[in-house]
């Protein structure tokens, strides 16, 4: 009986051991993953010149956030791989969620609100939000905006400024949102709304003759790479490539390249 006991007892422990080796086995990070796949999975925007632009000539995509992806897939793969995904401000974060795309670098303002949802990396880009009108429409100051619509992207934070802006200034204002920026643009042009409104930078990639921007700025928006919440490991090396890129000067020449240090 006693030693039938006992080999019940050895054999609890050995399964017990077994367990305990099984759980002590980490866990796949999101890094292994993305070296399993070979590839870092990036959402982009391709209508931002400067930022995330898909030259049709080239067929590529360029910009900063674009140099920034390259240099994470690099610094995780020890080379550029990246596939990039079109986003604009209403599909971003939900492609991140589900494990679509790895990271987003796409304009992306940083916000209270938007850190519960998503993990931000350091901030490599301020840039405050501006107006751009038809030149021909006699438009001079935010006031004179009063009655008037301005175009803005859907689940930006631009509607939110102007908003608060024509509280302040005593004025009523209408929107219309789109899905992209060409979109506004186009709508500007034809003159279904009367100004277009998001960050100056983004503005400056569709300046010409027939357009000018409005004197005013408002809240400097800070730009940050988001991924999904929790996902600390690749949320490091994101910070980690930015520092570096920052103290080496690379960022600044990429910036540069591209007219942001304006």
């Amino acid at each position: 009986m006693k030693k039938t006991v006992m080999k019940m007892v050895l054999a609890g422990m050995v399964a017990l051991a077994c367990v305990s080796a099984l759980s002590a086995k980490p866990k796949k990070t999101e890094i292994d993953k993305i070296k399993k796949a070979g590839v870092l999975k990036v959402g982009c925007k391709e209508d931002v010149p400067g930022y995330g632009y898909l030259n049709p000539a080239t067929g590529k995509h360029e910009g900063l956030e674009i140099e920034i992806a390259k240099a994470v897939s690099k610094k995780i793969l020890g080379k550029e791989s990246v596939k990039f995904t079109g986003v604009t401000a209403k599909t971003r974060g939900p492609l991140v969620d589900t494990g679509e795309i790895d990271m987003v670098a796409a304009t992306f303002t940083v916000t209270d609100e938007r850190r519960k949802l998503w993990d931000f990396s350091e901030i490599y880009m301020q840039d405050p939000v501006a107006i751009m009108v038809k030149k021909s429409s006699g438009i001079a100051s935010f006031k004179d905006l009063d009655g008037k619509t301005i175009g803005v992207s859907q689940a930006a934070t631009s509607q939110k400024i102007f908003e608060a802006a024509a509280k302040e200034a005593g004025i009523t204002i209408k929107f219309n949102s789109y899905a992209s920026y060409p979109e506004i643009k186009t709508a500007l042009d034809s003159g279904r709304v009367d100004a277009f409104g998001v960050d100056s930078s983004i503005l400056a990639g569709y300046m010409e003759d027939s357009v000018a921007l409005l004197p005013e700025r408002y809240a400097p928006q800070q730009y940050g790479i988001a991924v999904k919440k929790g996902n600390a490991a690749l949320l490091a090396i994101i910070n980690e490539t930015i520092s570096e890129m920052e103290k080496s000067g690379e960022m600044a020449k990429i910036k540069a390249k591209f007219n942001l240090d304006k």
